[in-house]
């Protein structure tokens, strides 16, 4: 792969990753800016990992590809989990918290992960749920014809919208408690429609890697006219992979398709004249950005009082100088971040 098309890549999930900074802003805005994150946000992730999927077929590099999946993911996953847990327990009980009983729904919760993991773990419930779509996928094109995949995937789409109807209208109520009526361990469940978007980033990878002018154009005629529409009434959509939430068969499709189409193509013409090196190195801390900018926030808001602006600067400087910190002092510091190559300590 070239350098132009790293670059590209890289500076896109740095985007991504401020948007998903953004989209847990806990405060009102007088545009509805953050639902439309929400419209294809997450989606763009799992396709962008289906773009460099690349297909096993003897069992031994299965082997070997399912652990440095698992490293790459899992491991963060669990170092984080240890250092917000160990953090916020530690404040409890400076504050008086001595309920044994209070410590162990907590962590009965923090097992069972996903949808029920909230607050400071809201962001875990995504590493799980591509850790396993990365799993299928792998048995998936290992074992099955591509017609056979196809048809599976289709029959993912349809049981995903099922259980999303159950949760939204037959339980209904606020999404994410209508959502947690259904028991799931780490949002597997959401790998149902996962393995959809991240499939379409396989399969499309060529005009993933290139996106034409034609495109580019119809995929915007598409979004303004749904954020049109949206704006004014005439629809009312909403997408929230972690909650379940599937608002229509055919939108959930052509939406996100669609914006993640105008970002790739923008951000692969915008890369040949200007370096967004910024973007590259937020794409570079952002594990750390990722779990931290909800902790981080959780933290800051008890002292300072900050509005969009200050909640996404905030929630990028401070995971970003926790990373440097982690590869600089702590011992196989970028390991914990999922860097299974590195040895040394960084240079910022």
């Amino acid at each position: 792969m070239s350098q132009k098309r790293l670059t590209w890549v890289d500076v896109t999930k740095g985007f991504l990753m401020i948007l998903v900074v953004i989209g847990h802003y806990p405060g009102e805005l007088n545009f509805p800016f953050i639902k439309y994150i929400y419209w294809f946000h997450m989606p763009a992730f799992f396709l962008l990992s289906g773009i460099f999927f690349k297909e096993i077929k003897d069992n031994q590099n299965t082997k070997i590809t399912i652990k440095k999946r698992f490293m790459q993911l899992m491991v963060p996953y669990l170092f984080f989990l240890f250092i917000i847990t160990a953090v916020r327990y530690s404040m409890e009980l400076a504050l008086g918290n001595f309920e044994l009983s209070w410590y162990f729904q907590d962590l009965w919760k923090l097992v069972i992960a996903g949808r029920f993991a909230r607050g400071a773990y809201g962001v875990f419930w995504f590493v799980t749920t591509l850790f396993f779509t990365y799993l299928l996928f792998i048995w998936m094109t290992k074992y099955l014809s591509r017609l056979k995949q196809i048809t599976l995937l289709v029959i993912f789409y349809l049981v995903a919208h099922l259980e999303s109807i159950f949760a939204m209208h037959v339980i209904s109520g606020a999404p994410a408690e209508a959502a947690q009526t259904i028991p799931m361990l780490w949002n597997l469940d959401v790998v149902l429609m996962a393995i959809v978007y991240f499939s379409l980033g396989y399969y499309a990878k060529s005009i993933w890697m290139n996106i034409k002018l034609p495109w580019l154009f119809g995929a915007l005629v598409v979004i303004f006219g749904a954020v049109a529409a949206d704006y004014v009434g005439l629809i009312d959509y909403h997408l929230s992979m972690k909650f379940l939430r599937y608002d229509h068969l055919v939108l959930d499709l052509v939406i996100p398709v669609a914006f993640i189409i105008v970002i790739l193509g923008v951000f692969q013409r915008l890369t040949t004249i200007l370096s967004l090196e910024w973007l590259a190195k937020v794409e570079k801390h952002s594990i750390a950005i990722m779990y931290l900018h909800i902790f981080t926030d959780i933290i800051m808001n008890d002292y300072f009082q900050y509005g969009l602006i200050g909640f996404t600067t905030l929630g990028l400087a401070v995971p970003i100088l926790a990373s440097v910190v982690i590869q600089k002092i702590i011992p196989y510091g970028k390991f914990f971040l999922g860097d299974i190559r590195a040895k040394k300590t960084i240079h910022f």
